[in-house]
Formats: C-alpha cells, sequence, structure tokens
C-alpha cells in the first residue's frame, strides 16, 4: 500500500485556524505559513508526535506553506544520531515532506551565543554562580514571590566576562549559569529569571566537544523559529506558561536589532492522551532498557516504529488526527479510536487471505487420496477488479480447533457428528466423527463432501447451511510463525496514581504490563501467503489484520504480526484478551 497523501477535503476548521486566518486576513505575514516539527533527537517518536505531526505539516500544507523539521539538540546527554535517523524515517513514512527544510538547533549555537551576549550587554541577563539548590529555594512559590540572586547586580562588564570564560571552559560544570533578568516577583514562575544557558561538558552528536556550554530549549527555541522565519509555532499546552518568555525573549532580541518584525507567534494546544499506553521518553526507555520489549521498534511500543512493524498505517494515523481533532483543553482519547481507524483503512486497503492460527486436521474420507483441485476466493469482496485467486483443495485440510465440538454447547453451528458446514470458496461437508489418540487426544476430524456443493458451480446454492468455515489444503499450506500481539499495558491509565500507591511515591507502571501482550504460534496458511513481501498487509480472514514483518521476514519465508482484530474486543472483565 501507499504511504498517505494530502487531503482532498477541506480541513475542519478549529481554533489554531481561525487564528492563522485571522493573520491572513490582516496581512501579517503577507499570507505566508510556515511552521515547524521539532523533536528532540532523544528517542523514537511516538503516537502522540504522529498528532503533531500531522497538525504541524497538514496545516502548513493546507495553505499552500512549508513545514520545517528541525532537531532541537541542544542536550548532547541524551541525542545521538541513530535518533535522529528514527525520525527522518518515522515522518516520511508517515507521508510528509519538508523539501530543502531540515534543520538542527546545533545550526545556530553561534547565533544564539551572540544573542546571550547582546542580552548580557543590555544588562538584560546575568551569570548566578548559586549552586542548583540555592537557585530553587530562592525561587519562590505560586502564591509567594522569588527572591533576587545575590549575584544580580554584577555589572555588564563582569557577566560579560564570566559568560566568555564559561565558553572558553574555564568552569566546571554546574558552577554557573546564565540567566535572563526579568524579576523575581512575576506571578509566572517561568518567567522569575529563568536560566538560558549552563555549563555541560559533553561531546555532541553534531559538533563534537566545540562547546561546553549549552541553551536551554527555551532560550534556543524562539531564536530558531525566528532565524527560520516561521509564522506559527504551534506546541502543545505545557508550554503555555513558558509563551510570555518566548514573546518577551523574541521582543528583546527585535528591538536590539537582531530579528525583523513580525516575529513568530506561539500556540498551544492540548497533547494526545492516549489510553493503554504511556507516552513519557523517560518511561518508553525504561521498557526498552529493562528488557521488557524487544527494542524501540517491538510492536507493542506505541512508537511510530513499533507502529509501523506492527502494521498501522499512515493513511490511518492521518484519519485518526484528524477524527480527534485540535482541542485547548486535554482530554482522553481511548485506544479504541486508534484501532477503529486502522481497520478503516485496512478494511478497503487490506486483500483476503485464509491462515489458520490453532491447525486441527479435517480429512474428507471421500475424497480420493492423492488428488487435488483449485477452488477461487476473491482477492477482495468489494473490490471485484482486484481478481480471484486460486485455493487448492484435497482430501485432508487445515481447520481451526475450535471449530469442532465432539459434544456440542446449544447454538454451535460449526462441525460436530452429524452436521453439515460449507467450507469457505469450497464444497459442503457433512462431519462423520473424528479421530484421537491412546491418551484421548483429538487428532482429526473425519467428514464426507458432497461434490456438486462446489461454491460458484451451477446448483450449489441449494445447499443451506448455517455454518461457513475457513481453511487450507494440509498439503500446500505454508507454515508461519504468527504472532498476535494485544495492548501492552492491562490497565487503561498505567501511568497514574493508584488509591493504595503511597504518598509522594510514583507508581510502578512496569507493574501493568499486559503479561498476554504478544502469543506466537505456528500457523498453517494458504499457498500464496508464501511470496508475500515485508510490509505486505492483509486480511487474515476471521482473525483481523495482518502484516509481514518488516525485519524477521525473508523471500519465501514471511513472518506475520497481527496489527488489530477485525472488531474492537478488548474489555476489562476480558483482561486484556481479544
Amino acid at each position: 500500500m501507499t504511504n498517505a497523501t494530502a487531503a482532498t477535503t477541506t480541513p475542519a476548521s478549529n481554533f489554531i485556524r481561525n487564528a492563522v486566518d485571522e493573520d491572513n486576513r490582516t496581512g501579517k505575514w503577507d499570507g505566508r505559513v510556515e511552521t515547524r516539527f521539532p523533536p528532540e533527537p532523544n528517542g523514537y517518536l511516538h503516537y502522540g508526535h504522529a498528532k503533531s505531526i500531522c497538525l504541524n505539516f497538514g496545516l502548513a500544507e493546507s495553505y499552500g506553506g512549508v513545514c520545517h523539521l528541525r532537531f532541537d539538540d541542544t542536550n548532547p546527554e541524551k541525542e545521538s544520531q541513530e535518533y535522529v535517523d528514527s525520525i527522518i524515517a518515522a515522518v516520511r513514512w508517515l507521508g510528509f515532506d519538508w523539501k530543502q527544510h531540515l534543520y538542527f538547533a546545533s545550526d545556530y549555537f553561534d547565533i544564539m551565543y551572540a544573542c546571550a551576549e547582546s542580552l548580557v550587554k543590555a544588562g538584560k541577563a546575568y551569570v548566578d554562580s548559586q549552586s542548583a539548590d540555592e537557585m530553587r529555594a530562592r525561587r519562590g512559590t505560586l502564591t509567594e514571590a522569588g527572591i533576587d540572586s545575590p549575584y544580580r547586580t554584577r555589572s555588564a562588564e563582569e557577566n560579560l566576562d564570566l559568560l566568555r570564560r564559561m565558553r572558553a571552559g574555564e568552569f566546571p560544570d554546574g558552577a554557573h549559569v546564565l540567566r535572563a533578568k526579568i524579576g523575581m516577583d512575576s506571578p509566572n514562575i517561568n518567567m522569575r529569571d529563568p536560566a538560558i544557558y549552563r555549563i555541560r561538558r559533553a561531546t555532541h552528536h553534531r559538533t563534537g566537544d566545540k562547546w561546553c556550554i549549552y541553551p536551554m530549549y527555551t532560550f534556543a527555541h524562539p531564536i530558531e523559529d525566528a532565524i527560520e522565519n516561521v509564522t506559527h509555532s504551534i506546541c502543545t499546552l505545557e508550554f503555555e506558561d513558558q509563551r510570555p518568555f518566548y514573546e518577551w525573549l523574541l521582543e528583546t532580541l527585535a528591538d536590539a536589532g537582531h530579528f525583523p518584525r513580525p516575529l513568530p507567534r506561539q500556540i498551544e494546544f492540548a497533547r494526545l492522551n492516549l489510553t493503554y499506553v504511556v507516552l513519557s521518553k523517560r518511561k518508553l526507555i525504561q521498557l526498552v532498557e529493562g528488557g521488557h520489549v524487544g527494542g524501540w521498534n517491538d510492536p507493542r511500543m506505541p512508537t511510530l516504529s513499533g507502529a509501523r512493524r506492527r502494521g498501522f498505517t499512515p493513511e490511518g494515523f492521518r484519519l485518526f488526527a484528524e477524527r480527534i481533532g485540535v482541542a485547548k483543553a486535554d482530554s482522553w482519547i481511548d485506544m479504541s479510536v486508534l484501532e477503529e481507524c486502522m481497520r478503516e483503512h485496512l478494511n478497503d486497503a487490506a486483500p483476503r487471505r485464509i491462515a489458520v492460527l490453532d491447525p486441527l486436521k479435517l480429512i474428507i474420507t471421500n475424497y480420493a487420496e492423492g488428488t487435488s483441485e483449485l477452488c477461487q476466493a476473491p482477492n477482495h469482496p468489494l473490490a471485484p477488479e482486484w481478481g480471484l485467486r486460486d485455493m487448492p483443495f484435497g482430501r485432508e485440510l487445515w481447520i481451526e480447533r475450535e471449530d469442532f465440538m465432539e459434544t456440542p454447547v446449544k447454538g454451535f453451528r460449526r462441525l460436530y457428528p452429524g452436521n453439515t458446514v460449507r467450507l469457505r470458496y469450497g464444497f459442503v461437508v457433512k462431519c462423520t466423527g473424528c479421530e484421537k489418540d491412546a491418551a484421548g487426544n483429538l487428532t482429526a476430524v473425519l467428514a464426507e463432501y458432497f461434490p456438486d456443493s462446489k461454491s460458484g458451480t451451477p446448483g450449489a446454492d441449494h445447499y443451506k447451511v448455517k455454518g461457513n468455515l475457513h481453511w487450507v489444503s494440509a498439503t500446500h499450506a505454508y507454515t508461519a510463525e504468527v504472532r498476535l500481539y494485544e495492548r501492552l499495558f492491562a490497565v487503561p491509565h498505567p501511568d497514574a496514581r493508584r488509591e493504595d500507591d503511597a504518598e509522594g511515591v510514583e507508581h510502578d507502571f512496569i507493574a501493568d504490563l499486559n503479561p498476554a501482550s504478544i502469543r506466537v504460534v505456528e500457523a498453517r496458511l494458504e499457498p500464496a501467503l508464501r511470496a508475500a513481501h515485508p510490509e505486505d498487509r492483509f486480511q487474515f480472514e476471521r482473525h483481523g489484520y495482518f502484516i509481514a514483518d518488516r525485519f524477521d521476514s525473508a523471500e519465501g519465508a514471511p513472518v506475520f504480526n497481527r496489527t488489530v482484530t477485525l472488531k474492537a474486543s478488548w474489555t476489562k472483565n476480558e483482561g486484556g484478551k481479544a
């Protein structure tokens, strides 16, 4: 299947689009719309990033503008090229293109430092030599003002000398920080002389050891936006309290002649809160490093690389982003909404195939041994133009073990002695009994077929049966590993504090992992599936949507992962079992 393409319908209105429309009406940027998606390369992108990507790229796309892909690589201790590469791959997989607009915060370190010196010379920043604990103690509270640093009155000349010596590497980590000089009595704690540069001796993945001081994200972010001429800086809601500093910094630097007006505009929206997952990078790293999953691209992980391997589609994520919309207030979205978006796309896009996941032998006793014939099945019931495929039929078949009961319960319509069912796309058969081993274990079901009942042949419709079973030829079937995935967590809110948790003690979200999140079976697949290529998607009739694993599949030997079941089946009482 192809990647998602640009939406052809008019996007739904929301408060962000209304703001852009108003800016365009007033001619603020002469109709230009430039956004940015600014991930920090300290982990793999997750489902929440998909919402932000679709919003930022989609917004620019719908106004004929551009969206920049920018890496905010200001923290060298946690960042790596591996994460950069994974992020680029994920955004491309979602179907978005930044054209020539690929940027790194580290490209601007010289400009950022020049801005810092400019603030110091103007008396708008100072070097603070307090310890982190001392600064924290003087910060104040939501109801009490902070206390000025004893170093706040240093002269501009002294501050500039200290800053340059910080850059030259004369001081150890933590000895000094550069702080903006705004006011310790601000009701917004984020405006109480926030730190803008710190000493950190760490090798940067792009600049090496050129720098031993690095800008804080809240200082770097607005400068990056201004350098790139971003018009609308779309952030998640936790940055709302940082907007006053964003605006103060850009206005101050614009007054000093660093950037032209109009300046970028920051607008906040509610981040994605999704049940049955954790989206904290710290906790995702804990899952990976603790060996609770098989890495960042484990299909159970809520990362985009994991989603791709699971079989989620770019089109499904775009539909999901459109369906949940853009809000100003936080709310919870149930995982079933995302899963249903995937089903909607896959229902149209996935060819149909037959797989038997828990195989039991069915022997057609009146079918000649050593012979076979072809039955035909549609590749998609709603797309006749996709054509038909051949399914070999013979004396011995595989069926699902759950499709036979020697002593049936009330309402059971499948195989039991004396009952008649249709083998889907094949013949009508009547169960005549079963075979067991010496220990009494069921080994095979016995049946007779009606030669004139073959699907698609004249007169076959006069057989009226209530059961319809899927099957594959035992002689021709392809044996393959199939991985049945469920949600990684067994509770909707693994991040939430429990009522019985000790006060002040963070709940161990690892305890909420679902022990049934993966089950591996040796399945029997129709022979056409042997030719599946990595990332080919199918609906396995009755069982759900599956994808050939992009890493573990080999030519002629695909391994399949279940993406989602055919319908929602996850309930609290079921304990996470489909």
